[in-house]
């Protein structure tokens, strides 16, 4: 065990705590560049924010004999993934950063593609797909922040989970189709 006591002596903490308090909550010890996490979050909430909207129009486009049960999967998706949209603007904005809800290039900042798909099966799998995404890039965020940012981190994790438990039920929609 190291000599180096375990927290700064308290009033080091809170002098730390009143220089630059136009921070907030990014104070001396937060690691991570907030203008580079600021930068790769808005990238996933734009992946965030074209997988609302794919969802959105499977949901309303879904037909056939499984178009019920792929529809309200869909339509759950959809409201998870614009619940997670909204947990990593609230994070963009306490970092400091502005979230980019613009519409213009929003495709080309996400992750994920926008593909409608013809059928409902074409449908399942380009959401299979773009979870896929997700899932890969949002793994990778979570190990580039690594102990820089455990907050966002931590909120990455969560958001990946979900999408993982996306991944799963689509992946159990498919198998309701084909058999």
């Amino acid at each position: 065990m190291s000599d180096k006591p375990f927290l700064t002596d308290i009033k080091t903490l809170r002098e730390r705590a009143r220089a630059h308090m136009e921070r907030g909550a990014v104070t001396d010890s937060y690691r991570a560049d907030p203008r580079v996490v600021t930068d790769v979050l808005n990238e996933a909430l734009a992946t965030e924010l074209v997988c609302v909207l794919r969802y959105k129009r499977h949901f309303f486009m879904a037909s056939g004999s499984n178009a019920q049960s792929a529809a309200a999967e869909f339509l759950e998706h959809a409201t998870q993934e614009q619940q997670h949209a909204d947990q990593i603007a609230a994070r963009i904005v306490q970092l400091g950063g502005e979230p980019d809800f613009s519409p213009e290039g929003l495709a080309l900042r996400s992750h994920a593609e926008y593909v409608e798909g013809d059928t409902l099966t074409d449908m399942i799998q380009e959401d299979l797909v773009a979870e896929r995404i997700a899932i890969d890039s949002y793994r990778e965020i979570v190990a580039w922040l690594g102990n820089d940012d455990p907050t966002t981190r931590r909120m990455m994790e969560e958001v990946l989970a979900v999408e993982e438990e996306h991944a799963e039920d689509l992946l159990g929609l498919l198998d309701e189709i084909n058999a």
